[in-house]
């Protein structure tokens, strides 16, 4: 006798990560680190 939930909940679950992953295929965009700002100056620690 097969438990109705358990399949549910696998059903579910495996939907759920489908639709993940076919959400995370629509991202779009520049995939680039911005460029580096020449006016900011960094704390420099004498001892």
């Amino acid at each position: 006798m097969h438990c109705w939930p358990r399949n549910l909940l696998w059903l579910v679950i495996a939907g759920i990560g489908t639709l993940n992953l076919l959400n995370a295929c629509g991202q779009k965009g520049p995939l680039y680190l911005p460029p580096a700002d020449e006016n900011i100056q960094t704390e420099q620690r004498s001892e």
